[in-house]
This record gives structure tokens, C-alpha cells and sequence, in this order.
């Protein structure tokens, strides 16, 4: 079986953490979304993979080569302008040789659920059912047919929605010639789905583990996810004196320094210094060369490689990219007064807490106090003792 997985867009809603990678090589777990992905069709029977790739490709060329670390060989197309999904899909022509996967590059999958759209046979497209329908394309299903597709329906008919997740035959192509621009300006490949309604010839195929990564608190959950079930694994130094509770993974050349207590589910990176008297609590990943130190506390976060907090920080329910520092004492608030949800730029987060989005090589001066729902894009500078709040310019000095 050969696997199509769109990965070319750069994700503009994940800015600023898109603003130097490509959404599709954010983190989940301490990997790539886009590296859990391939891995789960692998694991459902997928031996060849063709990544479509556009912006910053170099980073998922570099990161993936020819695949055979993870045991799959990969190549590459390139849409070197973002024209749409069909479009995309159209660069896989010459590559495809029968029936074929087709699916984002970002979202989470199960390899079952990967497995069970293969076996429903083409045309088949996943669907799952969704909390908010609105944000998506909602599907109507009889029986095993897709009758209906409507993008972003103000008031759905339905909880179903597309997974983003499809089985081709070389039938599609011939559809994809034939499909014009949508008031977006993009050729869609939602278009060519309605042709194949149309005919009454698009199966549907539940999918259960389904999470579409489309905003950076999406993230938190994903990461959440994807760290249940994960085993203990420590590959570095924990001083005595430090506590590990529950299923914590430590990285080839870190140091947990006495007094420290990690709370598992945790994976740490490479490289890493941990304390003294650091607390870091479930459902956080570190990436490697972080340095989380003395009196720091972070729950529940994604910290990108080589950020520091190294001195009486708080950092709860955030994303937090590479290269940062936050001065002593800076903390991030992630709980409103009213504990009602937490907005930032005015989106609905669906999470009464969530802290802040700081993007690559912020730095924040000493006592900073960052407030819920804040965005602190890349290269911003703040002063000592400010408070941050909404919406922080790349590059922006705060004094």
C-alpha cells in the first residue's frame, strides 16, 4: 500500500510556532506530529510513503530522508505554491501506482483506525464524530455511503465530520483535472469528494482516535494523548535525592539534580539539566538541552529544545517553542479568576486553562508575569518586571 500525506502548509493558525517549522514538525510526545503519523500506517501496513512538501520542506526533508530509520521508504513531491488540497494531491499523479491512502499531515491517528479505512476499500473517506461540527466538514452517512459534505456549516446536521483521512484509486485524478478554483482562491479537494457523492460511489469509515491539530492548544491535548501508555525509560543521571513518580522517560545525557520530583506521564529530552528542586508535573514534554532549574515548576506543557527556565519560574498549560528564556521569578497565569474559558485573539480555546504561546528565541527579563491566553511571538524581547498580556509583535522590545 502507498500513502499519500499532505504536508506542505505552513499552518497559519499555529503562529508564532509556525513561524520557523513547519506545523506538521511540532512536537508531540517529544516527536514530530508528522513522525507519529507515518508511524501508525506503517504499523497498518504501509511500506511507501510520497510527503508533500512546500514550506520549509528542508526541515521534514532533513528530519525524514529516505525513511529508513523508521523502517518505510519516503519520497517527496513539492507544491511550491499553496493552491489547495486537490492540487496538492495532484503532484502525486505520476507517483501513484493503484489504490492509495490519502491524509493530512496533521492530525493523530491510530494505526487501527488507519487499517480499518484501507480495508473499507476506495473510495472511502474517514469520518469522526467532533464536539464542535462547525469547525469542520460535517458529513452526512447512510448506511456505509457519504451522502452529504458541508464545509463549516453554521448549524451542522450532525456530529460527523471529515477526518481528513481517505482511500483513492487512480479514479480520482482523472476527477481532480476537473476541479476549479473555490471562493478561496484554492482548488479544494472537497470538490472532487462531491463528484464522487454525486455517483453515490463514497464510503464512509469510522475513525475513534482521531485529533485534528488546528491551533496550538490542540497541541496540549494531542501531546496529552499521545504520552498515555508510555513506559518508564531513563537514559540519563538521577541524583539521589530526586523522585520520579509514575511513568517518566529522561533522555541520554540529562541530570535530574537532587530535591527535583518529576510526575509522570513526563518525557524529557537529551541533554537536559533539571533542577536542583525542580517540579515538573504530568503530561509535559521537554525537548532537548532545556534547562528547567531551581524552584521552577511546569505542568502540563510543551517546551521545544533548548529553552530555559532556570530560576523560580511557573509555567502551567502552555507551548513555549525553542530557544527561549524567562528571566528569575517570571511566571505564565493559566487559570482566569472567574474560571471561565480562556480566549486568545479572540478564538475559543475550549479549555478554562490554558497559559500562553511564546514562540522561538523569546526572552523574557526577570519578574515578568504573563497573563492567560497571551501570544509572545519569536525574537520578542520583554523587560524586567512587565505584565504580559494579548498580543506580542515578532521581534517587539517591551521595556
Amino acid at each position: 500500500m502507498q500513502c499519500v500525506i499532505l504536508a506542505a502548509g505552513e499552518g497559519r493558525r499555529m503562529r508564532p510556532l509556525t513561524s520557523t517549522r513547519p506545523k506538521v514538525m511540532l512536537p508531540l510526545a517529544n516527536r514530530p506530529m508528522l513522525e507519529h503519523l507515518v508511524t501508525a500506517a506503517r504499523d497498518a501496513g504501509v511500506s511507501e510513503f510520497l510527503l508533500v512538501v512546500g514550506y520549509r520542506e528542508e526541515e521534514v526533508r532533513r528530519f525524514f530522508g529516505d525513511g529508513s530509520t523508521l523502517g518505510v521508504r519516503i519520497e517527496y513531491a513539492v507544491q511550491r505554491q499553496q493552491r489547495g488540497t486537490a492540487d496538492a494531491l495532484e503532484t502525486a499523479g505520476e507517483w501513484v501506482g493503484g489504490d492509495f491512502l490519502l491524509m493530512n499531515g496533521d492530525m493523530v491517528l491510530s494505526s487501527a483506525d488507519i487499517r480499518g479505512v484501507m480495508e473499507t476499500g476506495p473510495a472511502c473517506m474517514g469520518v469522526a464524530p467532533s464536539g464542535h461540527p462547525e469547525d469542520y466538514g460535517v458529513v452526512q452517512v447512510e448506511g456505509d455511503r457519504v451522502r452529504g459534505l458541508r464545509e463549516k456549516a453554521r448549524e451542522p446536521a450532525g456530529n460527523l465530520v471529515n477526518a481528513g483521512i481517505y482511500l483513492f484509486s487512480r479514479d480520482i485524478f482523472p476527477i481532480l483535472e476537473g476541479v476549479g478554483l473555490s471562493p478561496r482562491g484554492e482548488r479544494e479537494l472537497t470538490d472532487a469528494l462531491s463528484v464522487l457523492i454525486a455517483r453515490n460511489s463514497l464510503r464512509a469509515a469510522m475513525v475513534g482516535s482521531w485529533i485534528d491539530v488546528g491551533f496550538p492548544w490542540d497541541l496540549l491535548s494531542a501531546n496529552e494523548m499521545m504520552m498515555e501508555g508510555i513506559e518508564s525509560l531513563v537514559r540519563g543521571t538521577v541524583e539521589d535525592g530526586a523522585v520520579l513518580e509514575g511513568a517518566v522517560q529522561v533522555g541520554e545525557g540529562t541530570v535530574v539534580r537532587a530535591g527535583s520530583c518529576i510526575e509522570g506521564p513526563c518525557i524529557i529530552g537529551k541533554d537536559c539539566r533539571i533542577g536542583p528542586h525542580a517540579y515538573i508535573r504530568g503530561a509535559t514534554t521537554i525537548g532537548d538541552g532545556c534547562h528547567i532549574g531551581h524552584a521552577t515548576e511546569v505542568k502540563n506543557s510543551i517546551v521545544l529544545p533548548r529553552t530555559n527556565l532556570p530560576h523560580f519560574n511557573y509555567l502551567g498549560d502552555s507551548v513555549i517553542g525553542s530557544g527561549c528564556n524567562l528571566g528569575a521569578g517570571t511566571k505564565v497565569a493559566n487559570l482566569r479568576h472567574d474560571r471561565a474559558e480562556v480566549r486568545v485573539g479572540g478564538y475559543p480555546t475550549m479549555r478554562k486553562k490554558f497559559g500562553a504561546i511564546i514562540g522561538d528565541g523569546a526572552m523574557l527579563g526577570i519578574n515578568c508575569s504573563v497573563n492567560v491566553g497571551s501570544v509572545i511571538c519569536e525574537g520578542a524581547a520583554i523587560g524586567p518586571h512587565c505584565l504580559v498580556e494579548g498580543y506580542i509583535a515578532p521581534g517587539a522590545k517591551i521595556r
